[in-house]
């Protein structure tokens, strides 16, 4: 595993990750977003921590990922999931242990911060991702997901 440093995202990030979350988006579902939405997106994340926050990954200085959590309420448990979303590995990193790395540093903040777990979501045909969680450990859960989207849907139309 290539050592790498994993730290919270800061302002200067967000050109890199509003172009993360582009290239994810391309590669995983065939979708090209606006990247003045994207960097508008990640300036709103990180101007309001109660909602989430990024963790970058830094190769040789340089950004090699990202990871970004977000919040969920649990009735149930009475305690907060973390939703790990907005996973991307720049495609030269890959399979050197920074998503490993990003996974690990989020697993050790939640549990100091008591969340009650962690969950993500993954495209149906995304076989990687699929093998890449179920080897850290993480279950499928017994869910399916189903949403209304109010703004990309609006801008297919």
């Amino acid at each position: 595993m290539q050592v790498c440093l994993i730290r919270p995202a800061q302002p200067s990030d967000v050109d890199t990750i509003a172009a993360f979350n582009q290239a994810m988006a391309r590669e995983t579902e065939n979708l090209s977003l606006d990247l003045d939405r994207l960097r508008a997106g990640v300036q709103g994340l990180l101007a309001r921590p109660e909602l989430g926050f990024y963790l970058i990954a830094e190769r040789d200085g340089d950004a090699a990922g990202q990871l970004m959590i977000t919040y969920e309420w649990s009735d149930w448990r009475n305690a907060v999931f973390w939703w790990i979303q907005s996973v991307y590995i720049r495609p030269d990193c890959r399979r050197m242990g920074i998503f490993r790395a990003l996974y690990d540093e989020a697993v050790r903040r939640a549990a100091r911060q008591n969340a009650c777990g962690l969950r993500l979501y993954v495209e149906h045909g995304n076989a990687a991702a699929r093998q890449t969680y179920q080897s850290l450990g993480m279950k499928r859960a017994p869910y399916e997901m189903f949403e209304v989207d109010f703004v990309l849907h609006r801008d297919r139309a």
